[in-house]
């Protein structure tokens, strides 16, 4: 991320380990940071406690927990009473995702990125390590942007909304090791979809094997507490 020193900066902070990185990224580009976590009823709420932990550790000047009850929509592990899979990462999009849950997200996103004057969004999107949900993709990212300037009274004027995805092409053991040389505490971020009733991640959902995965290829030493570790 350039040009970005002194600029508020709405970074869309989940409370995993992609957005914590992507809001280490913004610290050291010395951004005024606007985080913003949607609270939108998932399974995994405990990702909104490390969200807060993250937002205090990055000293953001702002950080809004909006509700939005996707449950009412369903169509998702996660937001529906349906089993979270625990066997590994396939091919096709996993019923844990969220229908065009990024579009809303981003949307959102820049709703407060015109409400606060900013033009500068940060989404900790990844194209390489995931679960294969479409809105994760590049191509996703560009239209977006284009559709900000379309959607927008300040981008009818002229301002040009910026989506950075710093990760996009990053596989998750180079994104635990940017955490590492941000000197963040990957403890702090959350990525289980189907915690235990104990507060440890499952270990066998596609996001704690994806996790498990970058701390071992990276060479690092994993801080998770799974219920399963090894897999």
């Amino acid at each position: 991320m350039q040009d970005i020193a002194g600029k508020t900066l709405i970074v869309l902070l989940s409370g995993g380990l992609d957005s914590m990185v992507c809001a280490g990224l913004a610290r050291e580009a010395g951004a005024r940071i606007v985080a913003l976590t949607v609270d939108y009823n998932q399974r995994h709420r405990v990702e909104l406690d490390s969200a807060a932990r993250i937002a205090a550790a990055v000293g953001a000047a702002e950080h809004i927990v909006l509700p939005l009850d996707l449950r009412r929509f369903g169509g998702s592990a996660l937001t529906a009473d349906i089993d979270v899979p625990k066997d590994d990462v396939g091919d096709e999009v996993p019923i844990t995702y969220v229908p065009a849950r990024n579009l809303i997200f981003l949307s959102l996103t820049l709703g407060l990125a015109e409400a606060r004057a900013a033009q500068d969004i940060v989404i900790g999107v990844n194209a390489l390590d995931y679960s294969g949900y479409p809105d994760c993709r590049p191509e996703f990212i560009a239209g977006f942007e284009a559709l900000a300037r379309l959607a927008t009274r300040d981008g009818d004027k002229g301002v040009e909304f910026r989506i950075h995805a710093p990760l996009q092409h990053m596989t998750k053991a180079d994104i635990a090791a940017e955490a590492a040389r941000l000197g963040m505490d990957a403890g702090l971020s959350w990525s289980c979809y189907d915690p235990t009733p104990e507060g440890l991640h499952c270990g066998l959902c596609d996001s704690c094997r994806l996790r498990a995965k970058g701390f071992a290829e990276a060479g690092l030493v994993d801080p998770t507490r799974y219920a399963v570790p090894g897999v």
